[in-house]
């Protein structure tokens, strides 16, 4: 296999790695407080927020998934972009004061005090297992293929992205991470946009070939738009997207961080509907280049590696396009896009997770009152523990250890299941004491969960006892459980358990 990559293309992708670099010592200053690490001192205009909560989005899984998805088959999953308006709408509309207004950095310090401690830790643990599966799979899957492609070491690719990815979190904060991902999104876009040109271009027939074999292979399809629960319909995943998406401005401190960094109210909305909407388009871009390159190699069938022509191997094959059909210079500007989609999420991963680590366990259960010197040495130590977890789970997938990782990510996705639901709960409910209802709906929308993941997966399950959804019902069925349970235990505590308790006090 003939590839591209020249010296042209290493000196840009060094020039990346070195600006990286350099956005955390620029904004060194203004990360030395914990609100400057954490909340950027409520500074940053929205615009700016904006591009990093679509940066938030884009991984290096939805830069090399997404096109694989569509070359694969057809446009079913960008239906989960299609759930962003109404999500955002609900973002902006309750969720996104209701957190300005608490002053809570922490997007899990309120569940305390609606359910109480156990509330606290469930949420907060689970988003960080969660965040360090997230930055462990996503770094592997953004070397493996260049590993395939190129003959890296996935190791050392690995190491060399979350060095550069943790000094710049580390020394820089927020901030850094902030402007980083402005710039990594701006590469993105570019990169994606420039290969899509070309990609085109190289199609004997142009913009009118593509339509033609797209049209006739089905791939402009957005899934069947029948009724059954059992397959990923246009509105079973309408259905997952409204419930993730949720999920993501409604609990996850990726985005609530970003809620809190904003220099104004006004900034804040204007960021999130920024970043919530310029998804869909570009969404629209990666799953559109994943329809050119099915009707470029179908058009060209001798430019495509006979060991990349298995539908196994879909997610490969833009990548491949990368290194072997791009000019000398894009090739490196297209694989910095893909390490900045990875170094995007594991920087923002690192800082909320180092944020969730201070004011959830070590303000909380260790020192309560402490100084700015030891609150900054906690962040620190906390982003440098983080980095070298997620560093060292990477490797043992990279040691044929994936097994083990799928396992501890279908077990968070477990726990972390019920936590829209339990979020929900109190956002909606009115009642004071209702820690007992949320405990029974937690646990009751953990075991829906456990259900509808392993007896699709465990071959020892017994057939009659199998859910009958599919997978990407299961986060909405857990959620939906939680809630209806969690309110109608309430409810019924309140009934009998309360009354008994007065009748008893009467009789006494």
């Amino acid at each position: 296999m003939e590839t591209h990559f020249s010296l042209l293309d290493g000196i840009i992708l060094a020039l990346y790695f070195a600006t990286m670099m350099g956005m955390g010592f620029l904004f060194r200053r203004g990360s030395t407080s914990v609100a400057g690490f954490t909340a950027a001192n409520n500074a940053l205009p929205g615009w700016l927020c904006g591009l990093s909560i679509l940066a938030t989005y884009v991984s290096s899984i939805s830069f090399l998934a997404l096109p694989g998805k569509a070359y694969a088959s057809n446009w079913n999953s960008f239906v989960f972009s299609l759930s962003l308006p109404i999500a955002t709408w609900i973002g902006v509309k309750w969720f996104l004061p209701f957190y300005r207004n608490s002053g809570f950095v922490s997007a899990y310090s309120h569940l305390e005090k609606r359910f109480g401690t156990w509330a606290r830790i469930y949420a907060s643990s689970s988003y960080l297992i969660i965040q360090l599966t997230r930055m462990a799979v996503i770094s592997y899957l953004m070397a493996l293929p260049l590993n395939v492609l190129l003959g890296w070491n996935i190791q050392s690719v690995i190491l060399l992205t979350t060095i550069f990815t943790t000094i710049y979190a580390l020394v820089g904060g927020i901030t850094a991470v902030i402007w980083a991902d402005a710039l990594q999104t701006v590469i993105l876009v570019l990169g994606a946009l420039f290969c899509l040109g070309i990609m085109i271009y190289g199609i004997p027939g142009g913009m009118a070939q593509l339509w033609e074999i797209s049209q006739a292979h089905g791939k402009f399809s957005l899934g069947s738009f029948g009724w059954s629960l059992a397959e990923p319909t246009f509105w079973v995943m309408l259905l997952f997207g409204l419930t993730i998406n949720l999920q993501n401005f409604g609990i996850d401190q990726n985005y609530i961080q970003r809620y809190h960094v904003s220099r104004s109210d006004k900034d804040a909305r204007q960021s999130l509907w920024l970043g919530g909407l310029m998804y869909i388009p570009l969404s629209a871009v990666f799953f559109f280049i994943g329809t050119a390159l099915f009707a470029y190699y179908t058009a060209r069938p001798e430019d495509l590696a006979e060991a990349y022509q298995s539908a196994g191997k879909a997610d490969s094959v833009f990548p491949y396009f990368i290194v072997t059909a791009l000019p000398s210079g894009v090739t490196g500007l297209l694989i910095a896009a893909i390490f900045s989609a990875a170094m995007s999420t594991i920087s923002t991963s690192l800082n909320s997770s180092a944020t969730i680590i201070l004011n959830d366990f070590y303000r909380r259960f260790a020192k309560s009152r402490c100084g700015e010197r030891e609150e900054m040495l906690v962040l620190r130590l906390a982003t440098l523990a983080w980095a070298i977890l997620a560093l060292s789970i990477a490797w043992a997938m990279s040691t044929r250890m994936g097994s083990a990782l799928d396992a501890a990510w279908i077990l968070a996705g477990i726990f972390n299941g019920g936590m829209l639901g339990l979020f929900l709960f109190g956002f909606l409910s009115s009642r004071t004491n209702i820690s007992r209802g949320a405990v029974i709906g937690v646990m009751s929308g953990i075991t829906v969960i456990f259900w509808t993941t392993l007896s699709s997966r465990w071959t020892l399950w017994p057939e009659f006892l199998r859910s009958p959804f599919h997978d990407f019902l299961t986060v909405v069925l857990g959620t939906l459980t939680t809630l209806i349970v969690g309110m109608t235990a309430t409810l019924l505590i309140e009934k009998f358990f309360n009354k008994s308790t007065a009748n008893d006090i009467q009789d006494s």
